[in-house]
């Protein structure tokens, strides 16, 4: 990805825990929560592309232990970094 001052300006990010689609989550009779691990390593390179960034959570199927891997993969102690359900 190519930076530029406009990844500067991001300060929220709020994924699905879910790979799939809107339309498959539409049509699933039970809720996809993906894989957390996965999740808190996209989110940990998603912190070195935004270093404003600083909420960062989840929507559709994520729950503690997304939040858990997110704090494990992004955040030290002195980090003033938020995470939201």
């Amino acid at each position: 990805m190519e930076g530029g001052e406009w990844l500067d300006r991001i300060g929220l990010v709020r994924a699905n825990a879910s790979r799939l689609s809107h339309a498959e989550l539409d049509e699933a009779e039970e809720l996809d929560a993906g894989d957390p691990d996965e999740l808190g390593e996209l989110f940990a390179e998603l912190g070195r592309l935004l270093p404003n960034a600083s909420v960062l959570g989840g929507c559709c199927g994520t729950d503690h232990r997304h939040v858990a891997a997110i704090g494990r993969r992004v955040a030290s102690p002195s980090d003033s970094v938020q995470y939201v359900h």
